[in-house]
């Protein structure tokens, strides 16, 4: 009898610590403090949703916002600690990375190519029509530079021989440059190319530059334009929050497949500062969420094509794979 008694007592220990042990894992990451910081247009699109929900008290975690109208004034509080998370241009990410000493990891990449060439007229129907032209272009000793360079490069064209490049400090000067009649032939990034075309009857999209790369490219490289980085000793003491942070993102960034929901979260959150010219510029900034292995392998050509470009573009050397966060 006793013996039956013993039995039971430690099957119902058991039973117990089974139970122990499936609360606790019911339980989840405890929900972290993490700063995060976006940069208007659609490197920051994908968060609009998530930020609705953190305002409404529903995520996971307890974030807090800071919204950018360039990366350079994101670059510091990265590096000073003071933000953890940031949506932020690829070569950035490597920058960054080179700069702190290895201190970030890319969590996933968020955006594709979002550039076009515009022109008022009708005489570019392929990239080799750009060779004497003169092209405006905002992102001067950024992506879009090194995506034009590249796409120039490989259909026979030299960047500084065979067209003129005219480089303007932002957005608003690129549109305000075709609204002028000051430039008829631009490179320019969504939301400005929606926002431009509706000011500018005669303007037109005369190339996808996502095309023109793919074209050109031999399939051994994409236009990955955006990313989300961590801290990486933020990572290390808060994987668990990181992880959910990352779940809660993709969810947000699945929210642009309705460009109209997904435009009046961008317009409350001043992302894009009017939801008319967002639900039309969203279906053409190529919002993806693209993490862990497959990230790693489709951004490691790209890294390539800007490092044999101009190394600096990327920090001056190829970022190893420590930078890229498996999960």
């Amino acid at each position: 009898m006793k013996k039956t008694i013993k039995h039971i007592s430690v099957i119902t220990v058991i039973a117990m610590l089974a139970v122990l042990i499936l609360s606790l894992a019911s339980c989840g990451a405890e929900p972290a403090d993490i700063n995060v910081a976006i940069i208007k247009g659609p490197t920051g699109v994908g968060m609009a949703s998530l930020m609705d929900k953190n305002a409404d008290g529903k995520a996971k975690n307890n974030y807090t916002f800071t919204l950018a109208s360039s990366p350079d004034e994101i670059v510091p509080k990265i590096v000073t600690g003071e933000i953890d998370i940031a949506a932020v241009p690829t070569n950035l990410a490597a920058t960054l990375y080179k700069k702190t000493e290895g201190n970030i990891r890319m969590l996933a990449v968020n955006t594709l190519g979002v550039l076009h060439i515009l022109e008022n007229g009708d005489s570019i129907s392929s990239a080799a029509d750009l060779k004497g032209k003169t092209i405006y272009t905002s992102g001067q000793g950024a992506n879009p530079e090194y995506v034009l360079r590249y796409v120039l490069e490989k259909n026979g064209i030299d960047p500084d021989k065979d067209v003129t490049i005219e480089f303007v400090g932002t957005n608003d000067e690129l549109v305000g440059a075709l609204v002028s009649g000051k430039a008829n032939v631009a490179m320019v990034p969504e939301p400005a190319a929606t926002t431009v075309l509706s000011k500018v009857e005669t303007l037109r999209r005369a190339l996808d530059m996502s095309s023109e790369w793919d074209k050109v490219s031999g399939g051994e490289s994409s236009l990955m334009m955006g990313c989300v980085i961590v801290r990486a000793d933020f990572l290390e003491a808060n994987e668990d929050a990181v992880k959910a942070f990352l779940k809660e993102y993709e969810e947000s960034i699945k929210v642009c497949e309705n460009a109209a929901d997904a435009a009046a979260l961008c317009e409350k959150y001043e992302i894009i500062p009017s939801a008319a010219v967002a639900e039309k510029a969203i279906p053409n900034c190529n919002i993806t969420f693209v993490s862990g292995k497959d990230m790693k392998a489709q951004i490691e050509g790209y890294f390539k094509v800007l490092f044999d470009g101009n190394p600096a573009s990327i920090g001056g050397e190829l970022p190893d794979e420590k930078l890229y966060y498996l999960g």
